[in-house]
């Protein structure tokens, strides 16, 4: 039996919700700014799953995810339907001349080996973790609007 962790971090970048869109929605581009992942490919055959591969400190892990939800400017939602068990969410919330962004991922451990790692020190590695993907999706939003 697993526990599944959820983790939540959010970052305001100084560019309209539209734009922020675009960059996040093109899947593929997501190794850019999130150190972690890869790479991803977006299934020919049914553009709502796509193969995802983690590489990190030594380990692989992958898996296949399906998009439960997307309305654009607002929310994509995922799970995953084989490999590495997670699912979550990306949010955007329109501030005007700013967009907030809020990633909240969530994957399961087995049992208490798993709420015992996350409170000890997996909880806080992937919340740094996931905070520093935002930040670089930031300042990768930013130059790419400086660049427009």
């Amino acid at each position: 039996m697993s526990d599944w962790l959820e983790h939540s971090v959010q970052v305001e970048i100084a560019t309209p919700i539209d734009f922020v869109w675009h960059l996040w929605s093109d899947l593929e581009q997501m190794p850019r700014w999130m150190k972690w992942i890869e790479s991803v490919k977006v299934l020919d055959e049914d553009p709502e799953l796509s193969r995802w591969k983690l590489a990190t400190g030594g380990l692989e892990f992958s898996w296949l995810s399906r998009i439960l939800k997307m309305v654009p400017n607002q929310i994509i939602q995922w799970e995953s339907v084989d490999g590495l068990p997670n699912r979550g969410a990306i949010r955007f919330y329109d501030r005007g001349s700013s967009s907030i962004v809020k990633l909240t991922i969530s994957y399961a451990i087995p049992g208490i080996i798993g709420k015992l790692m996350d409170s000890l020190f997996l909880g806080k590695a992937v919340e740094a973790t996931l905070q520093a993907d935002l930040d670089r999706f930031r300042d990768y939003a930013l130059a790419a609007k400086a660049n427009e």
